[in-house]
C-alpha cells in the first residue's frame, strides 16, 4: 500500500510529458541527499512535481522531510543529486539569473536605513536592467502596494518603527513589487503570533488573487494545515525523510477567500483530510546511512 501512495500514476494525475508545455514549474525525479562526515541523509527521495502557470501550490510534511530543500532547488539556490527541474522551460540556475524568482522568507530583511517605501521599492532598483514587464517599484505603483498590504500612514515609517507583522507585509509588497513571475515563500509568517498570522494568510490571498492575469506562480512553504487550505489552490504533502509525494490536495474553496471561510464544511473537510496524509507521512524514526554501506535507509527498510 505504502508503494501506492508514493505512485504518480496510482493517484491519477497524467503524465508528467503531456503537461509540460502548459507548467511553470516541473520536477521529474528530484533526489538530494547530504554527507555529514561518515553519514549521509537521504532529504528527498525522488520528486515528480508540476506547478501550472499561475497557480498557488502549498508543500507541507513534517519537520526535517525537505521542504525548504525543495524550494531552494527550485529556486536555483541548490543542486538536485538527480533529476530534472525545469522553470518555464529554463533550469533553475538560468531563472535565477533572468530574476525569475521574488523570494519571501521567514525574516522580512528589511535594511533599517530605508522607509517602507523605499524597501518596497529596492528590489526593483537594484534589479533594473532585469526588470519583468509586471514589475511595479516606483511611483504609483509603489503607493498602490501600500494600500494593498494595509499601510498607507507608515509608508514612510524605518522598520524599527514596525511591529513584526507590518514588517512582513513590506517584505511582501517588495516580492510582488519586484513582479517576477515565480514568487517562493519559506514560512513567511512562522514568527509571528497567531492573530497576525491569521490576518496574513487572508491578505496574501488578496494581493495574489487582486494580480489577475498577471497573477505569479506561488511555491509556499508551511507548516500550518489551515495556513496551507486558506491560501493554496493545491497542497502537496510530503512524507517523513527522504521527503517524497505522498498526497496531493486540490482546493475546492471559492475565491476570493474571507475570513468566515474557514467556518465552512468544505474548508473542515479539506483540513481533515490533509491532517490524516500527515499522519500516513510521519515517520519518527531518522534515516541516516553510514557511508560504505551501499545504500541509504528509506522508511520501506523500517517496516
Amino acid at each position: 500500500m505504502a508503494a501506492a501512495r508514493l505512485d504518480p500514476v496510482s493517484q491519477g494525475r497524467e503524465p508528467l510529458a503531456e503537461r509540460a508545455p502548459d507548467d511553470a514549474i516541473v520536477l521529474r525525479g528530484v533526489t538530494k541527499r547530504f554527507e555529514r562526515g561518515r553519514v549521509a541523509v537521504e532529504a528527498l527521495g525522488g520528486i515528480d512535481l508540476v506547478v501550472r502557470r499561475g497557480e498557488f501550490v502549498s508543500i507541507i510534511g513534517p519537520s526535517g522531510c525537505g521542504k525548504s530543500t525543495l524550494l531552494r532547488i527550485i529556486g536555483g539556490l541548490q543542486a538536485a543529486d538527480r533529476g530534472v527541474v525545469s522553470i518555464a522551460g529554463r533550469t533553475p540556475e538560468a531563472a535565477r539569473r533572468a530574476k525569475f524568482f521574488g523570494l519571501v522568507p521567514q525574516n522580512p530583511a528589511l535594511l533599517p536605513w530605508r522607509t517602507v517605501r523605499d524597501n518596497i521599492s529596492l528590489l526593483g532598483e537594484v534589479n533594473r536592467r532585469h526588470n519583468h514587464e509586471g514589475a511595479d517599484y516606483g511611483g504609483e505603483a509603489v503607493e498602490r502596494l501600500v494600500d494593498a498590504v494595509g499601510l498607507r500612514g507608515f509608508e514612510s515609517a524605518r522598520p524599527a518603527e514596525l511591529s513584526g507583522g507590518m514588517q512582513q507585509r513590506v517584505a511582501l509588497a517588495r516580492a510582488f513589487a519586484l513582479g517576477a513571475p515565480v514568487l517562493l515563500m519559506d514560512e513567511p509568517f512562522a514568527a509571528l503570533d497567531e492573530i497576525t498570522r491569521d490576518g496574513m494568510r487572508f491578505l496574501l490571498s488578496q494581493v495574489w488573487a487582486g494580480d489577475g492575469e498577471r497573477r505569479r506562480t506561488v511555491v509556499f512553504v508551511t507548516h500550518s494545515i489551515d495556513e496551507a487550505v486558506t491560501v493554496s489552490d493545491r497542497v502537496v504533502v510530503l512524507s517523513a525523510r527522504p521527503g517524497r509525494i505522498v498526497d496531493e490536495v486540490a482546493i475546492s474553496l471559492p475565491r476570493p477567500r474571507a475570513a468566515d471561510v474557514v467556518d465552512s464544511d468544505r474548508f473542515v473537510a479539506h483540513t481533515r483530510r490533509l491532517r490524516a496524509a500527515l499522519r500516513t507521512a510521519h515517520d519518527p524514526v531518522p534515516r541516516l546511512d553510514e557511508r560504505g554501506s551501499g545504500r541509504s535507509v528509506a522508511a520501506e527498510d523500517l517496516r
